[in-house]
């Protein structure tokens, strides 16, 4: 574009070297503006790269001589086609100014569909190759689903090879079902345009198929093989979805759960333990788009906060505790006694071991006790995560042969319990997992200071090709929330990461005060 007095009316064309002016939304040539050097360096670096594509071409270009426009088209396509060649085309989306020159260029430089054979995998697991034959059987891959509350589904094919039309009977490879095609679109912007069919080649769509869902492959029943699909990226984001009106959590679970069919970035679960819907996507930006599009398409408003963390507690010292549960009344009573030895160990579930003599505890009641134990350890004495690494050992205790039942030996463990971990010196514990990031070698530096700011561990350091590196460590999953915002901030888009469990920590003194202060303030609250 040539930008005069803050407009781009005038944009050139590098290929045919023509200067368009663009008025009322048609393009009038004009004289080429006065871009100064500009100009000679842009078609002196196209000539270059015309020139690489053909010996032939290498000798006109060096002997002098100049290249014709059909000259300069045709190596650059060639250059395209080898994947040696990126052309850039400008145009404004708004008023549309050089989009038609895009189009053109799409024509002249893409290579055409049918010189290109498309690999996918056959039914015995090897590679068959699929060209773009309308003739062949057909085969197409959904490469987008729409779902809208008044239009229903609408899946997005791009077809392979044949040609699928109204009654057409096509099989999904995912799932083995036969699909019966209702009708056949084009789409033309926010139109749907009837079409007879979609041949190799077309992209169009095709509403109310279910089960279908984005990267599916359809195929004829007579010929199934199955299409290299699309690559999405992994989340790096997740944030807690809270509707602003209560009672809507099932609206707006399913709202996501529809857009989810749309957007395969999405993710979607109800955490077990915290009881939060968490929301994962690609970033900020991401989330926001989701919870307006929750808004707009199903009327359900959300706020998005940090999700909270699946902490754990565990104890470091060995104690030795009596519960004793007696309640009398002027009927039945209940009696309970129990002496039970707490203790550290290696496993995450709870170890329960006894160790009595003398028939002090009746062996019928040792199943009481340790459910009333497993019972506990859901909610530990500092901030009522759950407790792992526990040994329990029943050691001593008494019984009374009327009063004593399952249900008070139950309640002397669960006793027992609320009075000895207390004395165990009690540890919150933090999930941890791997980061693997890769960066340009100039953002290294604030990389690593950014792992160390979250209380981060760097392992070590590898090339990762030219110009780049990774990082590996291991960082408190806690401060990974907002990891993806800094990471495209300070790479400005060029960085990238992965982030995986990879054990529980203790969290250190000045953390875990803050952990339990924020537990005790929603137990108060009753959130």
């Amino acid at each position: 574009p040539f930008i005069q007095n803050g407009k781009a009316n005038v944009y050139v064309n590098m290929l045919e070297f023509k200067a368009y002016e663009y008025r009322r939304g048609k393009a009038v040539e004009v004289r080429m503006p006065d871009m100064g050097e500009r100009l000679d360096g842009l078609r002196t670096a196209i000539y270059e790269a015309v020139a690489e594509t053909d010996d032939a071409m290498f000798e006109k270009y060096f002997s002098g001589e100049q290249f014709t426009p059909e000259e300069v088209i045709l190596g650059i396509s060639r250059g395209v086609k080898a994947g040696s060649v990126l052309p850039v085309f400008c145009g404004d989306a708004l008023l549309l100014n050089g989009i038609d020159q895009l189009l053109n260029g799409l024509v002249w430089l893409a290579p055409p569909a049918s010189s290109q054979k498309e690999a996918a995998q056959g039914p015995d697991g090897g590679t068959v190759e699929i060209a773009p034959d309308p003739s062949a059987e057909p085969a197409a891959v959904v490469f987008r689903t729409v779902a809208d509350p008044f239009i229903g589904r609408l899946s997005y094919l791009r077809v392979a090879s044949g040609k699928i039309r109204g009654d057409s009977q096509l099989v999904d490879i995912r799932t083995g079902e036969t699909l019966r095609i209702g009708k056949t679109l084009f789409l033309r912007g926010k139109k749907q345009e009837d079409a007879p069919c979609l041949s190799a080649g077309d992209i169009g769509a095709v509403p109310k198929l279910q089960g279908v869902r984005t990267g599916d492959t359809l195929c004829s029943p007579g010929r199934r093989v199955k299409l290299a699909g699309v690559e999405y990226p992994a989340p790096t984001l997740s944030m807690a979805v809270l509707p602003r009106n209560r009672g809507e959590e099932d609206k707006a679970a399913q709202g996501i759960l529809r857009l989810q069919e749309e957007d395969p970035t999405i993710r979607f679960r109800t955490d077990p333990e915290t009881h939060q819907m968490v929301l994962s996507g690609l970033g900020e930006q991401h989330l926001d788009v989701i919870a307006a599009r929750l808004k707009k398409k199903f009327g359900v408003e959300v706020a998005l906060e940090p999700p909270r963390v699946a902490y754990r507690e565990t104890i470091r010292k060995k104690v030795q505790v009596q519960g004793k549960y007696k309640k009398q009344t002027g009927g039945h009573g209940q009696y309970g006694d129990v002496w039970i030895e707490f203790e550290p160990c290696g496993s995450e579930a709870l170890e329960f071991g006894e160790r009595v003599v003398g028939g002090a505890v009746p062996r019928n009641f040792f199943p009481a006790v340790e459910k009333g134990l497993r019972d506990c350890v859901r909610h530990g004495p500092l901030a009522g995560y759950p407790v792992v690494g526990l040994r329990a050992t029943l050691y001593d205790g008494s019984y009374h042969p009327v009063d004593s039942s399952e249900m008070s030996f139950k309640m002397a463990a669960a006793m027992a319990y609320r009075a000895g971990l207390p004395k165990a010196d009690p540890v919150l514990l933090e999930p941890i997992g791997t980061l693997r990031c890769t960066v340009p070698d100039a953002d290294m530096g604030a990389v690593m200071g950014e792992v160390n700011k979250r209380r981060g561990r760097v392992l070590g350091m590898e090339q990762a090709g030219r110009g780049s590196q990774t990082v590996q460590a291991e960082v408190p999953e806690a401060e990974m929330h907002d990891f993806s915002t800094f990471l495209r901030q300070a790479t400005r888009g060029r960085g990238g990461f992965a982030f995986k469990f990879a054990r529980y920590a203790e969290v250190p003194e000045p953390v875990a005060r803050k952990i339990v202060g924020e537990a005790q303030k929603r137990e108060v609250s009753g959130l």
